[in-house]
């Protein structure tokens, strides 16, 4: 097993997934790092990567139509963001920025949504295990404040 395989596979999002299917994940992943401040994606952009959070912090909020940030969550070591690429339009409904220096493992969601489709089996453990991050995500929403 290479770097990049080991981080995914001890990553808690895909730690208990069986091995065959980290195999569909890890083709086409790639480290990085993001800067203190250093904006992931914007909301409205074209959605097309997961993020697997192995140090650091990141900001996850959107904005208002006055232009004002809403903080959803802060989000750390062990968690992910990224799901816009599993639904048209395909866009960021959030926008993610690093709060701290943070390092990453870059999965490809084009790559992703094909493997689930061709392979139902690994389609229906990604998606229960991407529904669980999103009912998460709406309930950290329900606590959401604007900030400036």
């Amino acid at each position: 097993m290479n770097d990049i395989e080991t981080r995914i596979s001890e990553h808690p999002f895909f730690r208990s997934m069986a091995s065959a299917h980290l195999g569909l994940v890890t083709k086409s992943a790639r480290a990085a790092e993001f800067e203190t401040d250093q904006i992931i994606f914007r909301e409205n952009e074209p959605a097309d990567r997961f993020f697997l959070i192995e140090s650091g912090r990141v900001a996850l909020g959107w904005h208002t139509p006055e232009g004002k940030l809403v903080l959803v969550q802060t989000l750390g070591p062990g968690e992910v963001i990224g799901w816009s690429w599993l639904f048209p339009p395909f866009t960021w409904h959030f926008q993610a920025r690093a709060t701290e220096p943070t390092r990453t493992v870059v999965l490809d969601g084009g790559h992703l949504l094909v493997a689930a489709e061709e392979n139902p089996e690994f389609g229906y453990d990604l998606m229960r295990r991407i529904a669980q991050m999103v009912i998460n995500r709406l309930q950290a929403s329900r606590r959401s404040r604007v900030v400036v």
